[in-house]
């Protein structure tokens, strides 16, 4: 079991300790919980779905990097497909609070970096902030998407943000966790390719400036993330934090990345560089390729 998950799962009721133990001492866990294994914890614990994710909820929190705040929220993602995805906030000491990572920006990210086409849940041990309801706003999901705290009834996003401006507002068909490949290319290698790779998947449908960024951590792993903008400008979300919150709940962290590379469109109204190179230099990380796409 990864070390941060150990006090938190030492205060679990012991029933779900026994049921999760194999799970989270597995090699492999990486902070997602399949279906087949949602429906063998609840049938061991007895426990409804959404019980089961508040309670959760402890160990989701125990991925925060609350370096500036020191206040852990956590958060789980819990999609159509019957997965679930933990998230946390991130912070990053030297860095403006605007590269900060909220916790449900981080389970949502973490859900659609894995392949989650549509979210109907997001349990969250914190009342979200106006910035995260957003945020959310921008799903496939619409305002419709259930909302689940501890000792509060289930709402939905409509409840917590009433008459809402997104997307839809705008004639935007095309939502965030829809699947897209916007069919750009770049030369490069196998962390260049999945920058490009990165980039076709990601959603910027107001300033169509698409972006990507895959990072290579010392012992040779690489992970990406895609840009997510949002009807509202200020919620979109960097390419950059996106592969950092899939390299945290992988059980890694900022300080193995070794190089990085961002791809983004040729002359786009938006360039990710600039925060990009900043950022991953507070984190030791100064080895940045900028890569111009086209359409292939």
């Amino acid at each position: 079991m990864h070390s941060r998950f150990l006090s938190a799962f030492e205060a679990l009721p012991s029933t779900l300790q026994t049921a999760l133990a194999p799970l989270l001492d597995a090699p492999d866990f990486q902070a997602v919980l399949r279906a087949d294994q949602i429906a063998s914890l609840q049938q061991q614990t007895q426990m409804d779905a959404d019980a089961l994710a508040l309670a959760l909820l402890p160990l989701a929190a125990a991925c925060a990097v609350a370096t500036v705040s020191h206040f852990n929220v956590g958060a789980i993602a819990r999609g159509t497909s019957g997965n679930w995805y933990f998230g946390a906030n991130m912070e990053f000491v030297g860095t403006p609070l605007q590269q900060t990572v909220h916790a449900e920006q981080s389970a949502i990210t973490h859900a659609w970096l894995r392949g989650e086409r549509r979210l109907e849940t997001i349990t969250v041990n914190y009342t979200p902030c106006g910035h995260c309801r957003q945020f959310m706003n921008e799903l496939n999901s619409g305002t419709g998407i259930r909302i689940s705290l501890p000792q509060r009834a289930i709402s939905t996003l409509a409840d917590y943000l009433p008459d809402s401006f997104g997307p839809r507002d705008l004639d935007i068909t095309t939502l965030l966790m829809d699947a897209v490949d916007h069919g750009y290319s770049a030369e490069g290698d196998a962390l260049v390719q999945a920058a490009v790779a990165a980039a076709n998947a990601s959603h910027a449908p107001y300033s169509q400036s698409h972006s990507g960024v895959a990072l290579e951590t010392e012992s040779g792993t690489i992970v990406t993330g895609r840009y997510a903008e949002n009807a509202a400008f200020n919620p979109s979300f960097p390419p950059l934090q996106a592969a950092l919150v899939l390299l945290n709940m992988q059980g890694g962290h900022s300080g193995q990345i070794k190089r990085a590379v961002l791809a983004e469109v040729e002359n786009a109204t938006l360039s990710q560089f600039a925060a990009t190179q900043a950022t991953l230099q507070t984190v030791g990380c100064s080895e940045l390729l900028s890569v111009r796409l086209h359409k292939g």
